[in-house]
């Protein structure tokens, strides 16, 4: 197992997903953050149905900062109950394991 994680979230806009990414990724709370464009995105909230275009957050961090990670998409999104879920890695190229680990902090 390796302290290297994933955090998804979503954005409603490009704009919204490039200033969360930026911010991350200045903080020093991610290594990396991947903007996937245009996702369709069908969920039941408040009771209905929706669907909506979103850009998709792959957000690349370690298990010390999540709590940090989670605080800030908080803090800059835009949704009253904006997505943060961490996935554990249990393998990866070491190198890159290693360049993760070094820019975060």
């Amino acid at each position: 197992m390796t302290e290297a994680r994933i955090v998804l979230t979503t954005a409603g806009s490009q704009d919204e997903a490039r200033k969360i990414a930026h911010a991350l990724v200045e903080r020093k709370l991610a290594a990396c953050v991947n903007i996937v464009p245009q996702i369709e995105s069908v969920y039941r909230w408040q009771g209905k149905v929706e669907t909506a275009a979103e850009w998709l957050l792959i957000i690349k961090t370690s298990a010390a900062a999540f709590e940090r990670v989670r605080d800030a998409v908080c803090e800059l999104h835009s949704y009253e109950l904006p997505e943060c879920l961490l996935l554990e890695i249990s393998d990866g190229s070491p190198e890159y394991l290693t360049w993760i680990r070094d820019n975060v902090s």
